[in-house]
């Protein structure tokens, strides 16, 4: 399924699902922006590696997902640097882990912020473009999340069931403008989210990091398997195809029969 001429935005890409997604949608010849935090320096050397790799056009932003003002610069620069933006992939996030009435207020905003309000912003700046090129493709992460709770998991969980409800209501708004927009709700992901949350799991429920693992992590997916990078890329860049183009408004589930339960 080839993306050549098309170009695509994909927020929090420098590691896990979103770097996965940015590889695969630059295999398939779009053109890429990245997005993420740490060492600046090795993000744009990474986005230069990309382009290298699969002869495409790459570039790189800082932007920090919870400042609108910084989201509105990066979509700019993201028009600037390629003409349009075809794909936007909505995969910047966060967590923390705490029970509701411990839960640090400013990490409810900031999850909040990067998880689902970073989305709607960087919607409203790319939706015009793809509606005057008459074609366009929306995928933000979800998670099974979106679908189902897990205690200590307010703020996540809240942000995570809003992206659901986003993305079904700009696709009825776009329908009938070649524009699609779903999200993918994976299960547990073996990714730095995930291990980074693995210590406050254990310390939240006076277990150790290999029962979390087992107990609490795994316990939700009957296939006992962590969901891939690489598969939840694989179905991103089949919704972002024209293969797809009758698929919008949905929330997929690849979470090994969690939601089968």
């Amino acid at each position: 399924m080839s993306l050549h001429g098309k170009t695509a935005l994909v927020t929090g890409s420098t590691s896990g699902i979103g770097l996965a997604i940015a590889r695969r949608l630059a295999q398939a010849g779009a053109d890429v922006f990245l997005n993420g935090v740490g060492d600046e320096a090795q993000n744009r050397a990474l986005a230069r590696d990309l382009g290298s790799e699969f002869g495409v056009r790459s570039e790189f932003s800082p932007a920090d997902m919870s400042r609108p003002d910084e989201i509105e610069a990066m979509c700019r620069q993201a028009l600037d640097a390629f003409g349009r933006i075809d794909i936007l992939v909505n995969n910047a996030g966060i967590q923390h882990v705490a029970a509701v009435e411990e839960f640090p207020p400013e990490k409810w905003d900031q999850i909040l912020a990067i998880n689902l309000s970073s989305s709607f912003h960087t919607i409203r700046h790319l939706l015009p473009g793809m509606k005057a090129a008459g074609w366009g493709r929306i995928v933000n992460t979800a998670s099974a999340h979106a679908l189902f709770a897990s205690p200590y998991k307010s703020a996540y969980v809240a942000a995570k069931h809003g992206i659901a409800g986003l993305t079904k209501t700009v696709a009825l708004e776009v329908a009938q403008m070649h524009i699609t927009v779903n999200a993918i709700a994976p299960g547990y992901v073996w990714t730095p989210l995930v291990e980074r949350q693995v210590p406050d799991t254990a310390r939240a429920r006076g277990i150790t990091e290999e029962e979390v693992k087992r107990d609490v992590i795994l316990a939700a997916q009957p296939t006992k398997e962590f969901v891939t990078v690489e598969q939840v890329a694989s179905l991103a860049h089949y919704l972002c195809s024209d293969d797809a183009k009758s698929i919008t408004g949905t929330v997929i589930s690849m979470d090994g029969g969690w939601s089968a339960q």
